[in-house]
């Protein structure tokens, strides 16, 4: 944890959930936190307790799909702190589920703005500024769904496919000039994405016991891991939490 001290770590999404719980967890690790998400009131109070219990967080807002905000984010940033160590691009979301032929093309289309272009505009506004430090993390989060076809998915599973091409290339560009590239696969979390998951009824994850979603916090603590060097050898492609051999090298509870 001490390799992430006084590191400044932008994570997107962070009004709940994954990003939550990230933006909490490097804080306590001694990182200088930057929490971005659409709700600027939930990022604040948020910020504040995290500053209220020691940590150093701030709080900026930031729609992922506008290139021009994702922009206006690092300048800030790098402006504030004078460093982007760190970017999680953790932004994401599946509403509404629905099969292929039911789906509304413009919500669809909203998917692939935050999902797939809100992660490329981080790569696209973190790169710069990490190539000039020499050198920085950014980790996207992934999904089984990267890899596989899951009914009334569409849009999550063919996004999530996307960004792990993202995480390929932007690791062939940057990766030989310090710029770490990795996604995390971490499986079902308890965030509020399940709840919507599970009310749609479609395919099989909507039908798992709720006790088998891992908690955000796990994911966390797999993010603060992949920022150091034992992470190199997963470099340009997804780390999965889902086997107990990325578990155990996380140091996270195996599955029975």
């Amino acid at each position: 944890m001490t390799r992430i001290r006084n590191n400044t770590v932008v994570v997107t999404g962070a009004s709940r959930g994954i990003g939550e719980a990230a933006a909490r967890y490097f804080a306590k690790a001694g990182a200088k936190v930057v929490l971005s998400a659409r709700n600027e009131a939930r990022i604040r109070d948020i910020a504040e307790d995290i500053a209220a219990k020691g940590g150093i967080a701030l709080a900026i807002r930031c729609d992922v799909s506008q290139a021009a905000d994702v922009e206006r984010l690092m300048t800030e940033v790098r402006a504030r702190t004078g460093a982007i160590d760190v970017l999680v691009n953790n932004a994401g979301t599946i509403d509404p589920i629905a099969r292929l032929a039911d789906s509304d093309p413009q919500a669809w289309g909203q998917i692939v703005d935050v999902n797939l272009k809100g992660v490329y505009h981080g790569l696209r506004y973190a790169i710069p500024w990490m190539v000039e430090s020499g050198g920085g993390t950014i980790l996207n989060i992934s999904s089984g769904a990267a890899t596989s076809a899951l009914e009334g998915w569409s849009h999550y599973c063919a996004t999530k496919a996307a960004v792990l091409s993202l995480t390929r290339v932007a690791h062939k560009e940057y990766g030989p000039q310090g710029v770490r590239v990795i996604g995390l696969s971490p499986g079902t979390v308890a965030t509020d994405m399940q709840v919507s998951i599970r009310t749609s009824g479609i395919n099989p994850v909507s039908q798992l016991d709720p006790n088998v979603h891992i908690p955000p916090e796990w994911v966390a603590k797999a993010l603060l891991w992949l920022c150091g060097p034992d992470a190199d050898p997963h470099l340009g492609t997804d780390f999965s939490i889902k086997t107990n051999e990325g578990r155990a090298a996380v140091g996270l509870a195996l599955a029975d």
